[in-house]
This record gives structure tokens, sequence and C-alpha cells, in this order.
């Protein structure tokens, strides 16, 4: 995303013989715990022209091109956006769907700025400003992180899974294996062949064994080049490879 956004900039101020900053502040991507939040965070961002005053009701919202809003209401066109997983949790026939997601959109005009949405991380994880004071009171203790936004759970979960990352990494550099020793490590506890990894074959494990080598061999040190020359591939694959299995990515 930056280097989108430092990209669109440096192209918008040669057109218009400009300098300095276009976006002032940086893209933040936060974490976000889906079931609580994505049908909330859905409404609440896209009730932001509306917010604003760009336009005055939730039936002009729905033909407003610069929100993702327009597209879920059909009366947008774009590929890239996937309208049919917020659909879905209207209902499975689509004219009920919609009016379903309407009245939705609808109902959280009146609930303005959401602190338990746009607050710090202790604010988001206790779901408000109240939880917060209520919790302090009785001494009761949460986990937080500003870049996450979920409960307290949900943040312990992402911190144990940080750490068992970490601790697989230093079991890793004990050893500080080369590449093709690695390569058969890997291959050993994914249960592939080690020339499966190498040639590239689409076989799930296989894989998912491949993304694995690239995440753990950046781990140790090793460039995105000098796993790409081993692998026969690109370097822009090998750090796909890597953070998409950091991601989550199968």
């Amino acid at each position: 995303m930056r280097r989108l956004l430092t990209g669109y900039v440096v192209n918008f101020n040669r057109r218009h013989k400009r300098y300095g900053h276009l976006f002032q502040n940086r893209y933040k991507s936060v974490l976000c715990e889906e079931d609580p939040y994505f049908l909330e965070l859905v409404r609440y961002i896209h009730l932001n022209p509306l917010r604003v005053g760009k336009v005055e009701n939730v039936k002009m919202l729905g033909s407003y091109p610069w929100v993702g809003h327009s597209v879920i209401m059909g009366k947008q066109k774009r590929k890239w956006q996937d309208v049919g997983e917020v659909l879905a949790y209207f209902g499975s026939r689509k004219r009920k769907a919609l009016a379903g997601y309407e009245e939705y959109v609808g109902e959280g005009i009146k609930a303005g700025r959401r602190a338990d949405l746009t607050g710090g991380g202790l604010v988001r994880s206790l779901w408000g400003w109240a939880q917060v004071i209520s919790a302090r009171r009785k001494g009761e203790r949460t986990a937080s992180d500003a870049r996450i936004l979920g409960k307290g759970e949900f943040v312990e979960a992402l911190f144990s899974e940080a750490e068992e990352k970490v601790k697989e990494t230093l079991r890793w550099r004990k050893e500080a294996p080369s590449l093709e020793i690695l390569l058969g490590q890997v291959a050993k506890e994914e249960k592939v062949e080690p020339e499966e990894i190498r040639r590239g074959l689409r076989r799930r494990p296989v894989a998912k064994a491949r993304k694995r080598l690239c995440r753990v061999a950046k781990e140790l040190g090793y460039s995105g080049a000098e796993v790409a020359r081993y692998l026969g591939v690109t370097t822009s694959l090998v750090n796909y490879y890597a953070s998409s299995l950091e991601k989550g990515g199968h």
C-alpha cells in the first residue's frame, strides 16, 4: 500500500507540477476479529459519505460511486469487490438480502462515531469507554493492542500464535542450516519429497511446504533473491509465498 500511494503521489505531482505530500498519514492496517466486527465495520465505513454530508440519506448512498456500498447494492460494478460474503449474512435470496443489508446500514446512522471501532486498543477490546471504566473499577485486566480490533481473547490468541512463530524461528536458527538442509527438514515435517518442492508441484501439501520453506528461509536471514535462485523462481514469488503463509494462506 505504501508503494502504491508513493507512486501515485509522484505521478500526481509531476502531472500538476507540484511538490510535497498528497497523503499526509501512512496507511495503517489493523487485524480484525471477524465474527463480532465484520458487519459493524462494513456499515461504519460505508456510512462515512453520509456522515460527512456528501449524501443526504441511505437511498442516495446507494448510488454514491466512491464507496463499496453502491457495489453491494448493485448500482456500481467492480469485479474485484466481493459482495457475496456481506449479503450472505442477510439471506440466501438476493432481493431479501439486499433489503436486509440496506436496513442494517440505515440503522447505523444514529450510532454516529463509534468509539469501540475507532478508539485505542483497550477501548476496542472492551467495546467502548464505558466498559473500560467499569473494568478498571473492578480491577479487571484484558489483553489489548492498537493494531488489533477484537476482544481480549482474540488479542491473546494472536499473541500466542506470534510467540509460537518466534519459537519456531529460534529453533531453526540454532543450526542455521543451508537451503538444501532446510529443504530436507521442511519436506520431512510436511511429509512431501524435497524434489517435489523444488519442482513446484501444485498439490496442496507441496504448495504449503514451499511457502513454509520461503518464510523460514527469509526469517533465517536468506534474501528473497537467494531463495529464488535455489528454487528457480522469481524473487517476487518468494516474497509472496512467505507473506501468504504469515497471513494464514495455504
